[in-house]
């Protein structure tokens, strides 16, 4: 299985389940690897041909900056839906990190995978 990821896209949302945290925007990380047979685009050259990680990344930009979800597990699989569902994605790891949310650790969160992971 071909993968084709997004490393430490940084999307502003609101996301929290504290009064102040409603209130403000913070930071989420997001990291992909998506499972998609590369070999017809390796053999065209044509972006046509493959996964198109710029669209992926501009969707999912667009709909963390709308969103208001309280937990990162519920923005997590909403992400991974819309990479399933709108992408020719067939598995999906999605990493969601919250930086600075504890003190003394860089970040937390949680990673999924969905979709069959196929040979």
């Amino acid at each position: 299985m071909d993968r084709v990821f997004i490393e430490d896209l940084r999307i502003q949302t609101v996301i929290g389940v504290y009064d102040w945290e409603r209130e403000i925007t913070q930071t989420i990380s997001l990291d992909l690897e998506m499972g998609f047979d590369i070999r017809a685009a390796a053999r065209s050259d044509d972006i046509a041909d493959t996964l198109d990680y710029k669209s992926v990344a501009k969707r999912l930009i667009a709909f963390v900056e709308g969103s208001e979800f309280q937990l990162v597990e519920a923005l997590a699989e909403h992400c991974a839906r819309i990479v399933l569902e709108e992408f020719p994605v067939c598995w999906l790891r999605l990493k969601l990190s919250k930086p600075g949310a504890v003190r003394g650790s860089s970040a937390v969160g949680v990673i999924i995978e969905r979709g069959e992971r196929t040979a």
